[in-house]
């Protein structure tokens, strides 16, 4: 059986960035608990071909084989910074290039970090709908992190950390050879 590949996705143009962090930090763990291939992507590695981009034959082939990463995946994270309550104006770009059909069925880890708990909705509000939009299967649980929870470039809150791991293990159904998910008591 070949290894399934994790994509994860940021809507974040810089670097470092909290969003990346916690999609790295929930990539890490399916990679420790599934023994998934992951890699990880964001507005940055898009390049220049991608603000003007009308679909996706307009990107460069750089930019090409992120989407094209992005549709062999057997499991997604996606992950933003919130601005004004929603996901970056250039994340929605990115996924408005990207085919429905594509994302149909895909289980879809959703992460999103904020200045504080008042953005913390924006999974459900935002990123929920956009990707029942493409009919992805995005998880039940959902990640949400606000500035407090990062020092020195990390996730530090254990109760963030925990969420990952309970989001993580959601994963169970769709990797064949795994167990369901377990309580993250028994963990």
């Amino acid at each position: 059986m070949s290894q399934k590949k994790l994509v994860g996705f940021v809507g974040s143009f810089s670097r470092p960035s909290r969003s990346r962090t916690l999609v790295e930090t929930a990539a890490a763990h399916a990679a420790d608990r599934f023994g998934v291939d992951s890699s990880i992507y964001d507005i940055t590695d898009l390049g220049q071909s991608f603000g003007n981009a009308r679909s996706l034959k307009d990107l460069d082939q750089d930019a090409r084989k992120i989407f094209d990463a992005i549709a062999e995946a057997d499991v997604l994270v996606v992950g933003t910074p919130t601005y004004k309550g929603s996901y970056t104006g250039l994340f929605k770009h990115a996924i408005d290039l990207i085919d429905p059909i594509t994302l149909a069925g895909k289980p879809v880890i959703l992460t999103a970090t904020g200045g504080g708990d008042r953005h913390a909705l924006i999974v459900e509000h935002q990123l929920r709908p956009l990707f029942g939009f493409f009919q992805a299967h995005s998880l039940p649980s959902a990640i949400y992190a606000s500035d407090r929870d990062f020092a020195d470039g990390r996730l530090v809150n254990d109760i963030i950390r925990s969420r990952v791991a309970q989001t993580v293990a959601e994963l169970a159904p769709f990797l064949p050879g795994h167990s369901s998910p377990v309580s993250i008591a028994a963990e």
